[in-house]
């Protein structure tokens, strides 16, 4: 399941292209939260913070509690862009997550146990794909990865989603 970060984030006036370029100004990152019913909140975040958890890698299936001056929304990021000439974050976008809601994400597949598939140990090599899968998941049960077992795995034989055991109520966009 993903895990639940803490972020602090402060509302920002303005929207725009204006606004945004004095945000970054004063060394920080402008973002959104939309999503849940409401109307969108333009939000500002801390550069270095934001940086590292980009960088670290989970970014998109980690759920946030943003701090929003005091007030508290669980959040997913859903998109951010990065400069294309220093690589640094510029933008944000959150998705607000409600209580019993369900989301669109793209899960990471780890194969394994390689070494007990008797194609792989003759000289046969394993053609990945998909290295993610789109699944529909429960906003409470992000799964980290899907595993996917190689054992028993001949030449020319395919793993398809549907052999693979999936975490309660995810389910492939694309079964």
């Amino acid at each position: 399941m993903a895990e639940t970060k803490k972020l602090a984030a402060a509302v920002r006036s303005g929207t725009g292209k204006g606004a945004a370029r004095s945000v970054r100004r004063e060394g920080r990152i402008p973002a959104v939260l939309y999503g849940g019913g409401e109307a969108p909140q333009p939000l500002s975040l801390d550069k270095k913070s934001v940086s590292q958890l980009i960088f670290a890698g989970h970014f998109l299936t980690t759920i946030f509690e943003l701090d929003i001056d005091g007030k508290k929304e669980r959040a997913i990021p859903r998109d951010y862009q990065l400069d294309v000439v220093k690589d640094t974050p510029i933008h944000v976008d959150f998705l607000r997550l409600k209580p019993g809601s369900r989301l669109r994400v793209n899960v990471p597949v780890h194969f394994i146990n390689q070494e007990a598939s008797p194609g792989i140990k003759r000289g046969g090599a394993l053609n990945i794909v998909f290295h993610t899968v789109e699944m529909w998941v429960p906003a409470d049960n992000i799964p980290e990865a899907i595993t996917a077992d190689m054992t028993g795995m001949d030449f020319n034989d395919s793993l398809h989603i549907s052999a693979i055991p999936l975490p309660q109520g995810c389910k492939p966009t694309n079964p």
